[in-house]
C-alpha cells in the first residue's frame, strides 16, 4: 500500500458498493417493467433484448461499484491493475454471454416470423452463437495482453489440418447452409425421399436433418445424403394439393346421375371435414371401360399432406351410403370365361361363366 488504510476509505468503498448494489436492484426492476410491456408486442425480439440486459445491467452495476470500491483503497499499483483486469473480463465475459443470447434471438424470431426462411433450423442460431463467442474471446485474450496475431495464424494453419479431419463434418454443414439458403427444404415441410422415408422436417442443425414421419418416429437424415437425394417436396410451392380416388360404376349406371351424385358428396366433403378446402371445385373424370365397371376419378382438395386420409375415410363412406341411396350399383370384379369340350370331330360345347373375386369360376350353360 502507499498509505495505510482509513476508517474514511473503508466507509467510500462501502458507499461505492452499495451504490452497485442499490443500482443493480433498480435496473432489473425497471427491466422487469420493461419486459412486461415487451411481452404486450408482438415483436418477439425485443424480449429478447430486455432478457439479455436483466442478465448483464445488475451485474455490470455491481462490477462498477466493485471498481469505484477499489479505486478509493490504498491499493498497490500491481493490485490496482490487476482488479481492474479482473473486472474488465468479467464485464467482457457478460457482454459476449449477452450478446451471444441477443444476436442468436434475434436470428431465432427472424427465422419464426417468416414461412420462407428455417422456422426452427438451429444451424443459423448455433453458427451466430459461436461466431458472438469467438469474438468476445479474442477480445479477452486482447484485453489481457495477449497477442491474436500468432493465435490467430495458428488457427489458420491448424484448421487446414482440422478441415482434412472433418471433412464428412462439414460437408454436412455446409449441405445444411446449402440446402436452407436455396429454400428446396423448410422445417415443417412434408417430404419423402427416394429411398422410400418420409415425413414433417422437425429440425436441421448442423450435421443432420430430423424427420418425425407419422408414426410419430424419428428419421435421422445426414444433410450431405439429403442434398443428393431425390425428394418430393408436398408442401411447396404450395401447400395445399389434390388427390384422387379411383372408383367405378355398373355399365346399367346412369352417368349424368353419378357424376351428379358424386359432385354433390365431394362439395359436402370439402365443408365438413377438417382439413379439406373448401373452395375446391369438385371434378370427376370417367376414363376406362372395365371388365365389370366404367371407371372415373374423383379429385380431391386437402389442406396439406396428412390430411388426406381423414378425407378419403370421409369421401368413400359418404360416397358408398349416398350410392346405396340412390340406387346406383358398385359390381364386383367379373370376367366371362368360354370353355371347349368334346372329341375329335364333335363340335365343341361353349358355355359362360364368371370369375368369382376370390379367384374361382362359376360355370353356366
Amino acid at each position: 500500500m502507499t498509505r495505510s488504510l482509513t476508517v474514511d476509505d473503508l466507509v467510500l468503498a462501502g458507499i461505492a458498493l452499495g451504490a452497485g448494489l442499490l443500482a443493480a436492484f433498480l435496473l432489473r426492476m425497471l427491466l422487469r417493467r420493461l419486459g412486461t410491456y415487451a411481452d404486450r408486442t408482438r415483436w418477439s425480439g425485443d424480449d429478447v433484448i430486455v432478457d439479455a440486459l436483466r442478465a448483464l445491467a445488475p451485474w455490470a452495476a455491481i462490477s462498477a461499484g466493485a471498481a469505484g470500491a477499489g479505486a478509493v483503497l490504498p491499493l498497490t499499483q500491481t493490485v490496482q491493475h490487476n482488479v481492474n483486469q479482473v473486472l474488465t473480463v468479467l464485464l467482457i465475459f457478460l457482454a459476449t454471454v449477452s450478446a451471444a443470447r441477443v444476436v442468436a434471438g434475434l436470428v431465432r424470431s427472424v427465422t419464426q416470423s417468416r414461412s420462407g426462411v428455417a422456422a426452427s433450423a438451429t444451424i443459423f442460431v448455433n453458427i451466430t452463437r459461436v461466431l458472438v463467442m469467438a469474438i468476445g474471446f479474442l477480445v479477452v485474450l486482447q484485453t489481457l495482453g495477449v497477442s491474436i496475431a500468432p493465435l490467430l495464424t495458428a488457427l489458420g494453419v491448424g484448421g487446414l489440418a482440422v478441415a482434412l479431419a472433418l471433412q464428412d463434418t462439414l460437408a454436412n454443414l455446409f449441405a445444411g447452409i446449402h440446402i436452407l439458403a436455396s429454400k428446396t427444404v423448410q422445417p415443417g415441410d412434408y417430404i419423402r425421399l427416394s429411398s422410400g422415408e418420409e415425413g414433417y422436417v422437425e429440425d436441421i442443425n448442423w450435421r443432420q436433418t430430423t424427420v418425425r414421419n407419422l408414426s410419430n418416429n424419428l428419421v435421422v437424415v445426414p444433410n450431405g445424403e439429403l442434398a443428393k437425394t431425390n425428394m418430393t417436396n408436398f408442401m411447396r410451392p404450395e401447400q395445399q394439393l389434390t388427390i384422387m380416388v379411383q372408383a367405378g360404376v355398373g355399365y346399367d349406371s346412369d352417368l349424368e346421375h353419378v357424376e351428379r351424385v358424386t359432385v354433390e358428396v365431394v362439395s359436402e366433403v370439402m365443408q365438413e371435414v377438417s382439413g379439406a378446402v373448401p373452395d375446391h371445385e369438385p371434378a370427376v373424370r370417367f376414363h376406362t371401360f372395365g371388365d365389370s365397371r366404367i371407371g372415373f376419378t374423383v379429385i380431391l382438395g386437402v389442406g396439406e399432406f396428412s390430411d388426406q386420409y381423414r378425407i378419403k375415410h370421409e369421401f368413400i363412406k359418404r360416397l358408398h351410403r349416398r350410392y346405396r341411396e340412390e340406387g346406383i350399383r358398385i359390381p364386383a370384379p367379373t370376367r366371362q370365361v368360354s370353355l371347349q369340350q368334346g372329341a375329335p370331330g364333335i363340335p365343341p360345347q361353349r358355355t359362360g361363366g364368371a370369375v368369382a373375386p376370390d379367384g374361382t369360376a362359376r360355370l353356366h350353360d
